[in-house]
């Protein structure tokens, strides 16, 4: 961090500060080789689904086999994305200001260490974002130009075909049930949500990891574990021995509360298939996103506070 920038983040309010914090690791972030290879990947795998043209048996199966599978696709890249660039840009990130000794700088003038990490989380966020909003515009334009190739290849072939207009019009709405939507834009926002968690959970692991390979490693693992968390509580509670313990469900409940039930944002399975969105579970999902990033976040302070530098 330059010198202007340090002052700046040792005055001012905690939101000043940290929106100094977050800026540089954001510019930072920009910087790294490892953030361009995985937008170069993200657009390579966003433009394929453009250059596809698969071939089809029927003008009913056409939308929902070309328009499904360029959501799953993008949507998928996204995912892989985000999440990767979650763990590996968090894991970076102090091992890099300690091996610049811009750390011991930092907090020399002096800056609250919540507002140090709070900070650099936002950075993380924030590149996040801006690179989710950019494959979203990509995807969005891409799903716009196959929709209106769809719908003009279904209305020619369903029109030689000698079918009535009735069923003409309802293929039509079907389709475009399967392009662009706010649904659709839920989808991306789930996705963002489960990168954030992850890249709280990677910050708090940096926090007493001397390795960003460790932290690397245990924040996937944790990724992975999180998928099947749910699966291996419902199996707990439903065996002969745990069904009936009240201790046990304690027990499985203060698991929930502390490790994210990843499960929980794979609407987009739903949304790819042409599904709504609903907005009470948009709306769970953007709490169960916010309690699981502030939760690692003052983890990450309370291990963060009490270490020597």
């Amino acid at each position: 961090m330059s010198q202007a920038a340090t002052a700046s983040a040792s005055q001012g309010s905690h939101t000043g500060r940290i929106l100094v914090i977050a800026t540089h690791a954001f510019t930072q972030l920009m910087r790294m080789k490892v953030f361009y290879f995985l937008a170069i990947f993200a657009v390579i795998a966003l433009a394929s689904n453009f250059i596809s043209l698969p071939q089809h048996e029927g003008p009913e199966s056409m939308g929902s086999n070309v328009l499904s599978q360029i959501k799953s696709w993008s949507l998928g890249t996204m995912t892989l994305f985000s999440v990767v660039l979650a763990i590996v840009a968090t894991a970076l990130l102090l091992p890099k200001d300690i091996e610049d000794r811009t750390l011991y700088t930092v907090l020399a003038k002096p800056v609250p260490r919540f507002d140090y990490l709070a900070g650099k989380l936002l950075g993380v966020l924030m590149l996040i974002f801006v690179s989710l909003a950019l494959m979203d515009l990509l995807m969005v334009a891409v799903l716009q130009v196959r929709t209106s190739m769809v719908l003009t290849q279904q209305q020619e072939m369903a029109t030689a075909l000698g079918w009535s207009q009735g069923t003409i019009d309802s293929m039509r709405a079907e389709t475009e049930a399967l392009g662009p939507n706010w649904s659709l834009q839920g989808a991306v926002v789930a996705v963002f949500l489960r990168s954030a968690v992850m890249a709280a959970i990677a910050l708090m692991i940096s926090t007493f990891s001397t390795s960003t390979l460790f932290t690397t490693i245990v924040s996937f693992l944790v990724y992975f574990i999180g998928y099947f968390q749910a699966d291996a509580r419902d199996v707990y509670l439903h065996s002969g021995e745990a069904g009936q313990g009240v201790l046990a469900r304690l027990g499985s409940l203060l698991v929930s509360l502390i490790l994210p039930d990843f499960q929980l944002f794979n609407v987009i399975d739903t949304v790819i298939q042409g599904g709504v969105l609903p907005l009470d579970v948009f709306g769970k999902l953007v709490f169960v996103g916010f309690y699981y990033t502030v939760f690692y976040t003052f983890a990450s302070w309370f291990i963060f506070a009490d270490k020597e530098f």
